[in-house]
């Protein structure tokens, strides 16, 4: 059998022998779990089934009308069909109307490319002042103030983009109508630079100050090493700021619905007017619609569609994230 010993002053209590001091004891046997503890360990575990359930509710109300949709029209003809006339005319039949959805598609993106070559240089422009340059009381002042434009209704944005962008871009550009891509993806961009800006200077400010010691020991300035040093150990956050930046503008409606046109074809030119995916459900889903009809259908098909892939959208944030990360 093994006598507990406990040494004190650098003897044994057991002998007289001398034994090194190890210090007070540690009562290591778990502890119960509070009550305070179990209650917010179930509601942070239901908020997440909760999530998961929501999720899956959306996925299940969707079925129905999508088995509906392509038990008459096809999937090949709905993915690379390249006209759209769902919300054209008043007959409501299969036969009569167009249902290739590439062009809801094509402007989604174009206009997401646009809001993104605004966004990202500002935005990351931002952060890394913000991160890097300003003073503290300077970063207390300018990050509320940069992160209250994400707080600005996205109908004001639509309606600054038509009245004001537009007329502005007029004076440089040939437009065939007020409505166009570039407008509404202009003022997009400016939306989402504080999502991006906030975040990257987030991932940038947790990167421990031992790495930048380290590089102005070297010799470099400190544009060299928020490029070459900070950029890179920060890239993770960056990337997942970007990519959410990339998730906001697709599924944006107001800006796109006001600004960008109802007219669905498919075209390549931000000054000409274009449909999106999310105007398009806008449209719809004002009662333009008799439910149970084909364009009612259509309704579903298109938001299925941009739901798989701001899907896709999040499953590369996670993979770049992972790919990117270091951890300190």
């Amino acid at each position: 059998m093994t006598t507990r010993h406990r040494t004190t002053g650098g003897l044994s209590e057991t002998g007289g022998h001398p034994a090194a001091w190890q210090g007070p004891e540690i009562d290591l046997t778990p502890q119960r779990s509070r009550v305070g503890e179990k209650i917010i360990r179930a509601g942070l575990m239901g908020s997440a089934l909760l999530s998961v359930v929501v999720t899956a509710g959306i996925v299940l109300s969707l079925l129905t009308p999508l088995i509906s949709f392509f038990s008459n029209v096809g999937v090949g003809e709905f993915l690379f069909g390249t006209e759209w006339t769902a919300a054209f005319g008043d007959k409501f039949t299969w036969d009569d109307k167009s249902w290739g959805v590439l062009p809801l598609v094509v402007a989604t993106f174009m206009v997401t490319a646009i809001a993104l070559v605004v966004a990202v240089p500002l935005g990351l422009g931002a952060a890394i002042y913000l991160s890097e340059y300003a003073s503290e009381r300077a970063r207390k002042v300018l990050k509320p103030v940069l992160e209250l434009l994400a707080g600005i209704p996205t109908v004001v944005y639509g309606f600054l983009a038509l009245t004001i962008i537009t007329p502005i871009l007029g004076a440089f550009f040939e437009f065939n109508s007020i409505y166009t891509a570039l407008s509404p993806g202009i003022v997009m961009g400016f939306m989402i630079v504080p999502t991006i800006a906030s975040l990257s200077e987030d991932a940038m400010s947790a990167v421990p100050l031992a790495l930048r010691q380290g590089s102005y020991a070297l010799g470099a300035n400190r544009m060299k090493t928020t490029l070459r040093v900070v950029f890179p150990a920060a890239l993770s956050g960056i990337v997942a700021a970007i990519v959410l930046g990339i998730s906001r503008a697709v599924g944006e409606t107001m800006i796109v619905t006001i600004a960008a046109g109802s007219k669905a074809h498919l075209t390549f030119d931000p000054r000409e007017g274009a449909q999106t995916m999310t105007g398009f459900i806008a449209q719809i889903a004002s009662g333009d619609a008799p439910q149970g009809s084909p364009v009612y259908y259509s309704l579903f098909a298109v938001g299925a569609l941009l739901f798989v892939i701001t899907l896709v959208i999040n499953m590369i944030s996670i993979r770049l994230v992972r790919k990117y990360r270091q951890a300190y």
